[in-house]
């Protein structure tokens, strides 16, 4: 799999999980794909969400690993980092 069909598939994820995120306030969008790792950031309420941890690997890491079985890990960078 190309770095742009590893990219479409997991946006493909992202657009999956983005309504549920959108209905609390949030949202997420893709950063990076590096070494089978996909740094993602949160928006919205879903930065100050006391569960964004268990929604980063239950719902958004499973997700993305079904649509991209290869990736090892979705980490979470935050808004400081990426400014």
């Amino acid at each position: 799999m190309s770095i742009q069909e590893l990219k479409e598939n997991i946006e493909k994820a992202l657009e999956e999980i983005r309504p549920f995120l959108m209905a609390d306030g949030g949202n997420i969008s893709l950063v990076s794909i590096d070494n089978n790792v996909v740094k993602v950031k949160l928006e919205g309420a879903c930065i100050s969400c006391s569960v964004n941890q268990m929604t980063l690997t239950n719902g958004v890491e499973a997700t993305i690993k079904r649509y991209a079985p290869q990736i090892e890990k979705v980490i979470e960078v935050s808004q400081e980092l990426t400014n």
